[in-house]
């Protein structure tokens, strides 16, 4: 709708009828082709909290409660306060300068988790640290400590709390008892803690099970999750305290990539459901991969071993280099702290990680496209801008262009391993098939991988054609060939490594 055309008109009307003169009106047509010459977004497109949850690609999960102390993974609700007695005062500090070490930017905390037993003392149930009578969880503040922390070592940080809660007498009882008087309120307490959070996660349990409930030992079960736990004020509630908080999952504006087993798929659409989204999805809902460090359960468990850091370093590569972010699970022990045999792997994946993504060979190389977009009054999109370090320039063709070629030459042989590459989403996700050769001499190519299908946020491409091996391709030439997108295609960033 043309805005100044609407304005003119019931101005018009207005002036007829004040002055019952005759009026003439005359449609102005007031679109214009944007000086800057920008490309159209695609839609549907981020918002600016999704972009910069996207942005956070690698973080940690926290798995630490009371079913770290009865070797369970979902607790009943019935468990006696006193049974959650750490060892020691639970360290935060100590898991985020971990994961820290492994590349990782942030983490997300569980305070609260189905039996509803919380890690806070909040003031909407008793069923907290507060009625343990052991010395150390009376000492115990998670969301205060991990906010603390994570801002002291410039982290992101974010809150799981179960909307399922198998001790509360009102949950599932027919009533807005529970959602009015412990669920939002409890996340209202939570969002308090920082209005920098970058997440809060919510579970899809919706009961099934016994459980406690104020000591009625029953079956529960709600229909409708969405409708039940508010979700629209929810929402709202959160953001206004913390308008960068992405709510996951029940929150619905990030979405489960569905497995917890560290994959996503080659397919991966920001919108849509599942490992791989959908092209025709309707709005924005990029996907997380939820996957597990060690070798049992979400929670710590006797005996439990991490994986390797090259497993973990597959997954990240299966994840986040398939358009979707990574939350991987590293569970505290009972002394609250991360077990040294996890540190140890996670300094080890650090070290795999700087060693294998760490040097950029495009910012060395010369690179050329077929085609460049027209430049605006005061910005361009030159071919150059997808190695300039700076995530809002961006290369782009012209309007109706839906294929074009990248190439980037070195002036010596290179050991090439990965491609990444990132396209502008702010205005939609648009690479549909792309394709990766190499070459020695610039004449002869050789296809490093089958025709590829979708970018998005990023994407990593191991030039081997596996991400199991760390493999080398001799090359002096690479190159990129977008062979189908929805619009004119857009990246801003291309590395190499």
């Amino acid at each position: 709708m043309r805005k100044n055309f609407v304005f003119s008109f019931l101005t018009g009307i207005l002036a007829l009828s004040t002055s019952m003169s005759a009026q003439t009106f005359v449609m102005v047509d007031e679109d214009r082709v944007s000086p800057e010459n920008e490309p159209a977004p695609v839609h549907p497109v981020p918002s600016e909290r999704q972009l910069m949850w996207n942005e956070t690609e690698f973080y940690a999960f926290f798995h630490y409660g009371m079913n770290t102390y009865t070797n369970k993974e979902w607790g009943n609700g019935g468990e006696d306060p006193n049974t959650f007695a750490p060892t020691k005062v639970p360290n935060p500090r100590q898991w985020l300068t971990a994961v820290k070490a492994a590349g990782m930017k942030g983490g997300i905390a569980v305070v609260k988790h189905h039996d509803g037993f919380c890690l806070w003392p909040t003031k909407t149930t008793k069923h907290n640290v507060t009625s343990s009578s052991n010395e150390n969880a009376q000492k115990t503040n998670i969301p205060d400590s991990f906010a603390i922390a994570a801002r002291d070592l410039g982290m992101k940080y974010g809150f799981y709390v179960s909307p399922w809660d198998r001790n509360s007498q009102y949950w599932g009882d027919g009533t807005s008892n529970y959602t009015n008087k412990v669920f939002l309120p409890q996340c209202l307490e939570l969002a308090q803690f920082g209005d920098d959070q970058f997440e809060m996660w919510f579970d899809g349990a919706t009961g099934g099970e016994q459980g406690y409930h104020g000591g009625a030992w029953e079956s529960r079960s709600i229909s409708n999750a969405q409708t039940y736990y508010d979700v629209p004020n929810l929402r709202d509630t959160v953001h206004a305290i913390s308008p960068n908080c992405v709510m996951w999952g029940v929150g619905d504006e990030a979405r489960w990539i569905g497995n917890e087993q560290g994959w996503a798929g080659e397919t991966n659409w920001a919108m849509g459901t599942g490992e791989y989204g959908s092209e025709s999805g309707w709005y924005w809902k990029a996907g997380e991969s939820d996957a597990k460090a060690t070798s049992a359960g979400w929670f710590w468990h006797s005996g439990e071993t991490p994986k390797t850091a090259a497993q973990l370093f597959k997954i990240y590569l299966e994840t986040v280099g398939r358009n979707a972010t990574l939350i991987l699970n590293f569970p505290p022990d009972k002394s609250g702290e991360l077990p040294a045999a996890d540190v140890k792997v996670l300094e080890e994946l650090g070290q795999m990680m700087q060693t294998r993504l760490g040097t950029d060979l495009a910012l060395k190389a010369k690179v050329e496209a077929s085609e460049e977009r027209t430049a605006g009054a005061t910005r361009n999109y030159s071919v150059g801008n997808i190695i300039d370090q700076n995530k809002d320039t961006y290369w782009a063709t012209n309007d109706g262009s839906k294929t074009a070629t990248i190439t980037l030459t070195w002036d010596e042989e290179q050991s090439l391993h990965y491609v990444t590459l990132m396209e502008y989403i702010r205005l939609g996700q648009r690479v549909k098939a792309f394709t990766i050769e190499t070459s020695t001499d610039g004449a002869t190519w050789k296809k490093c991988s089958t025709t590829t299908t979708t970018i998005g946020y990023k994407r990593i491409i191991p030039l081997g054609g596996s991400t199991s091996n760390y493999t080398a391709v001799k090359a002096k030439y690479l190159r990129i060939t977008i062979n189908d997108s929805r619009a004119c295609p857009t990246l801003h960033t291309v590395s190499v490594f």
